[in-house]
């Protein structure tokens, strides 16, 4: 006799239709937002996309749980709530070409002046003058993931002269990445600083003070990585005092609460982390679930699988008895 179908959860109703009627793999769907009541025993849950609401402390509870899956590709919010023995997977990919033209839309809107041109259109004022161009700057990149990879790419017809900077030193097929430890030495000399790093105990704070005085006279720091890679008080001390300026997409605190200084920082542009919320996201996270569903009711090897139950990092396709 054949098993019953494996129970899997989706955020919401929208997400149930991944296949063609008749051609979906024998699985059980539900929506759950982590809000609600959850289905029974429930093997494979899709979490909510950037939903603060989420309860992910209500995944300790589910005795059947094998697979937790973000639609996001930061997964460090979930590592507290991962139950033992369940394998945590990520949407890396998904968002990395939308995350990569924000952060050259950060550059552009912070180098030519975009923000001043919208405020003065209401007041009926003609703001010309000569600004910045992103051409012939010299731009450090922090990152050389998906993301990274994906802005280095969109940078190149921009003209720029682009330092990468990676985990360890390296030649690519894109030339020379240099490692973390040499920063101090580049930051130096870096017009723009693009941040594109996990958060992780080896990022968190990276853009600390130090960092931030190393960076020369009126650079741009560009932060589409998340908020706590940059230590914001120091950030916020050199935005006051008009040395360094900012675009950011993320912050910390997250959302920035009324009255908070980076409101109203001078040289500061902001948007409330959208780097990836774009029209690209649901049929490129689409087009992943129904590959991790078909790869989970056949009992494949995943993709993307981030943690294995205990917290640590796995790099390697890992397969779960569903």
């Amino acid at each position: 006799m054949a098993a019953d179908p494996a129970v899997v959860t989706l955020p919401d109703d929208r997400w149930l239709e991944l296949w063609e009627p008749g051609s979906a793999p024998p699985l059980d769907l539900h929506p759950w937002d982590l809000l609600g009541p959850p289905p029974a025993d429930p093997r494979f849950v899709v979490l909510p996309y950037a939903d603060p609401r989420a309860q992910l402390d209500r995944l300790a509870g589910l005795r059947s749980l094998r697979v937790v899956q973000t639609l996001s590709a930061g997964y460090e919010h979930v590592l507290p709530h991962l139950p033992d023995g369940v394998l945590l997977c990520n949407a890396a990919g998904v968002h990395d070409a939308s995350t990569a033209e924000l952060a050259v839309g950060l550059a552009l809107a912070a180098q030519r002046g975009f923000e001043d041109f919208a405020l003065a259109r209401p007041r009926g004022r003609w703001a010309a003058g000569t600004r910045a161009s992103l051409a012939d700057r010299r731009v450090l990149l922090v990152g050389t993931g998906g993301v990274g990879s994906a802005i280095a790419a969109r940078l190149a017809p921009f003209e720029v002269e682009l330092v990468r900077v990676g985990r360890t030193a390296r030649d690519d097929a894109q030339g020379h990445v240099h490692a973390v430890a040499e920063l101090p030495r580049l930051l130096s000399a870096a017009e723009i600083v693009v941040l594109a790093v996990p958060l992780d105990a080896s990022t968190r704070g990276l853009a600390d003070a130090a960092f931030l005085a190393a960076m020369p006279d009126g650079a741009l720091l560009v932060n589409v990585a998340r908020g706590p890679v940059v230590v914001t008080d120091a950030l916020v001390a050199e935005l006051r005092g008009g040395r360094l300026r900012a675009a950011l997409d993320v912050t910390d605190p997250e959302p920035l609460p009324p009255g908070h200084p980076l409101w109203t920082a001078p040289g500061t542009f902001l948007s409330p982390h959208v780097g990836g919320d774009t029209t690209a996201f649901p049929p490129r996270a689409r087009r992943l679930l129904r590959d991790q569903l078909e790869r989970f009711a056949a009992g494949r090897p995943l993709l993307r699988v981030v943690a294995g139950g205990d917290g640590r990092p796995v790099t390697a396709a890992r397969s779960v008895d569903r």
